[in-house]
């Protein structure tokens, strides 16, 4: 399980590819990867967005990710995760966040990806500030979890 939180630009792939060398290379049963990234859009709720804000609490923040991961690993059979997620001032098309999966099978890594994301969308404590034309302004949690993520 790697967790990291991220307040500058960067390479989503290239975490991906040196985290795979580096601690899942050896890893025989590996039979599915499952990857979400998730970048900043130009337009929310039909206005424009010139940037974004993303604040947190790192130790809590930290936390969260860390049960998050926890659960679902244990959950879906995961072999290992890898939470990437960006704080800081983003611009529209940068990278925000990176989630992948492994497992054994393809079902696993794709549930869990999409679980962990949900959780990541609905409640990790991360705090949204958009610059628009009229000001900037606050954005709510979307996403609904599964009740299962309820107990992180």
């Amino acid at each position: 399980m790697y967790i990291e939180i991220i307040n500058e630009e960067f390479d989503p792939w290239q975490k991906l590819v040196d985290y795979k060398k580096s601690q899942l290379k050896d890893r025989k049963n590996i039979g599915a990867c499952s990857v979400f990234l998730g970048t900043m859009r130009d337009i929310n709720s039909g206005d424009e967005i010139k940037s974004m804000e993303l604040q947190h609490y790192p130790e809590m923040t930290e936390s969260y990710l860390e049960k998050i991961s926890e659960n679902t690993i244990k959950k879906y059979k995961i072999i290992d995760t890898i939470i990437l997620h960006r704080v800081g001032l983003v611009s529209p098309s940068d990278p925000i966040v990176l989630v992948a999966t492994w497992s054994e099978h393809r079902e696993d890594a794709f549930e869990a990806t999409r679980e962990i994301m949900e959780a990541l969308k609905s409640e990790a404590p991360f705090w949204k500030k958009e610059s628009t034309d009229k000001g900037f302004r606050w954005v709510e949690p979307q996403a609904e979890i599964s009740e299962d993520m309820n107990e992180v």
